[in-house]
C-alpha cells in the first residue's frame, strides 16, 4: 500500500515536470519524499537533479525561481515567472490532472482485468434466523433468501443502514419523547383520580399504570447513515430515578411507589419503551412489509445475514469504459461532499485520518478482500490528492493557481516577498496538521476504531 501510494504521488509530480518541460521551462530538481531529513539518493540527469529523500510521503519539482542563488538570468526564457499566465497555470494543475488520469486508468485497467466494478450499492440477504432471535423477529417468520430492501423508509443499498438503525432502536435507551411523556401523565392522572397529582407520591403509594405505547421509529438522515454525522436523540433523557423506576415498571399494570416521586416522573419512566423498526423484503420477486420487528438491547435482531455488493458487468472496452467513469463520478461526487462537510464543520476534527489510516485500512482491503480492491482504494486516494491539491490554499497547487488568477485579474504578478511569506505559513500549518492527522491515526489504531 505505501508503494502504491508513493507511486501516486510520483505522479503527481512527473505531472508537473512533464508540463515544464514541454513549455522549455527548466527544472532545478525533482524531489520524491519531502526534504526533511538526509537524502538517499541523488543524480543530476541534464539540467535536473533526481533525489530520493528519507521521509519518502512526499515529493516536488524545484524551478530556478525558488533558488535566489540560481545562475540562470532573471530575464530567461526558461524560467517558470517569465512564461504566459496560461502556460504557468497549465504546469501548476498538471500534477491534479495526472491524478485524475492515473485514478481513471487504474479503475480502468482493473475492470478489464477483473470484468466487474462495483457500483458502490449492496444486497442484504437473510441466511438464517438464529435461536437467538427476539420474539418479535421470530413471530414475523424471516426466511432465508429474504432480500431485505428498507429499514423505516431507508434503501440498504449502503450497508450499514440495518445495523444503524437496529442499533438506534435499542428498547429502554434512557430517552424519551416529550409527547408521549405529557400523554402518559394524562393517562395516569385519568386511571388514577383519587391521586393529586400536584404533589409528592409517597412510599407505598399504589398506582394504576396505562399500557405502555411504543416510542417513535427512528429516522436517520444520509450524513448520519455514511458516518459524516453523528446521531443524536432529540427525545430528553431521563433522569436516574426515571430509569430505576422504569425498569421497575414495565409490563406492569399496577405500580407500587418505593421511593418518593411525582406522577411526571412516573409518565417519564413509562414513555421510554421500544422503539419499532419496519422493514420491507423481497421474496419470489414481490416486495412484502413485514411485521413489526424490535432489536434486543444490543441492537441486534439475532439473523445471520450476507451482504453482497453490487457489480457492474464489464464484458467488453465500451462497458470498461462506461463504468469506469461511473465508478470515478460517483466516488467524486460522494469525496467532495464530504469535503465540504469538513470545512462546514459539519464533521469534527478528531475524525480526519491521513496516512497511517489509508495504509492500515489500504493492506487490510487488500489481504481480505484483495488485489483488485487494494486498486481501486488506490485510485480513489489518487482523487483525493487530486481534489486536496486543488484547494485554494497557499503551499497546494490551488493556492498557487489563486496567485495566477490574481496575476491575470490585476495585471501584475502578487509581491514575491508577501506571496512567499503566505506560502511559508501555510506550509507550516499544512506540516502542523500532518501531524496531527497522524496522531490521529495512532489513537485510532491504539483504540482499534481502524
Amino acid at each position: 500500500m505505501l508503494l502504491l501510494i508513493s507511486f501516486l504521488i510520483m505522479i503527481h509530480e512527473l505531472g508537473h515536470f512533464l508540463a515544464a518541460k514541454a513549455f522549455k521551462i527548466k527544472v532545478n530538481k525533482f524531489g520524491f519524499g519531502l526534504p526533511v531529513g538526509p537524502t538517499l539518493y541523488r543524480k543530476k540527469i541534464g539540467d535536473t537533479e533526481f533525489l530520493v529523500h528519507a521521509l519518502l510521503l512526499g515529493g516536488y519539482v524545484a524551478f530556478p525561481d525558488d533558488d535566489r542563488d540560481s545562475e540562470l538570468e532573471k530575464d530567461s526564457p526558461e524560467r517558470f515567472l517569465n512564461k504566459p499566465i496560461y502556460q504557468r497555470m497549465i504546469v501548476v494543475i498538471a500534477g491534479v490532472l495526472s491524478n485524475f488520469i492515473a485514478a481513471f486508468l487504474i479503475v480502468l485497467l482493473t475492470a478489464g482485468i477483473w470484468h466487474k466494478l462495483p457500483t458502490g450499492t449492496f444486497e442484504t440477504t437473510i441466511e438464517e434466523v438464529l435461536p437467538t432471535a427476539t420474539e418479535s423477529v421470530k413471530a414475523a417468520n424471516f426466511q432465508k433468501g429474504d432480500v431485505i430492501i428498507t429499514v423505516n423508509g431507508t434503501s440498504t443499498a449502503i450497508p450499514t443502514v440495518l445495523t444503524k438503525y437496529l442499533y438506534y432502536s435499542r428498547p429502554f435507551d434512557g430517552f424519551a419523547d416529550k409527547k408521549l411523556a405529557d400523554f402518559k401523565r394524562y393517562e395516569l392522572e385519568k386511571i388514577n383520580p383519587n391521586i393529586d397529582s400536584s404533589k409528592i407520591l409517597d412510599k407505598g403509594t399504589i398506582v394504576n399504570i396505562p399500557d405502555f405505547l411504543d416510542e417513535s421509529p427512528v429516522f436517520l438522515s444520509y450524513d448520519q447513515i455514511i458516518g459524516l454525522d453523528n446521531y443524536k436523540s432529540e427525545d430528553t433523557e431521563l433522569t436516574y430515578t426515571q430509569k430505576a423506576v422504569r425498569d421497575q415498571v414495565y409490563g406492569k399494570k399496577q405500580y407500587k411507589i418505593r421511593i418518593p416521586m411525582t406522577l411526571e416522573d412516573l409518565a417519564w419512566a413509562i414513555a421510554d419503551t421500544k422503539k419499532p423498526v419496519e422493514i420491507i423484503i423481497g421474496r419470489n420477486g414481490e416486495e412484502i412489509k413485514m411485521p413489526v420487528i424490535y432489536p434486543d438491547n444490543n441492537g441486534l435482531m439475532g439473523i445471520k445475514k450476507e451482504v453482497t455488493e453490487v457489480m457492474y458487468p464489464c464484458k467488453n472496452f465500451a462497458d470498461c469504459w462506461k463504468y469506469s467513469w461511473t465508478y470515478i463520478k460517483t466516488n467524486s461526487d460522494l469525496m467532495l461532499y464530504g469535503l465540504g462537510k469538513l470545512f462546514t464543520g459539519k464533521v469534527p476534527m478528531e475524525e480526519m485520518h491521513g496516512i497511517v489510516a489509508i495504509t492500515k485500512i489500504g493492506s487490510d482491503i487488500i489481504q481480505y478482500q484483495g488485489l483488485f480492491k487494494g486498486l481501486l482504494l488506490t485510485a480513489i486516494i489518487s482523487l483525493n490528492l487530486a481534489y486536496l491539491n486543488l484547494l485554494p490554499i497557499p503551499a497546494l497547487d490551488g493556492g498557487h493557481l489563486l496567485f495566477l488568477i490574481i496575476e491575470k485579474i490585476q495585471g501584475k504578478p502578487v509581491d514575491e516577498k508577501l506571496a512567499e511569506s503566505i506560502a511559508n505559513i501555510f506550509f507550516y500549518l499544512l506540516i502542523l496538521l500532518m501531524f496531527y492527522i497522524i496522531f490521529n491515526d495512532i489513537v485510532a489504531l491504539i483504540t482499534n476504531k481502524i
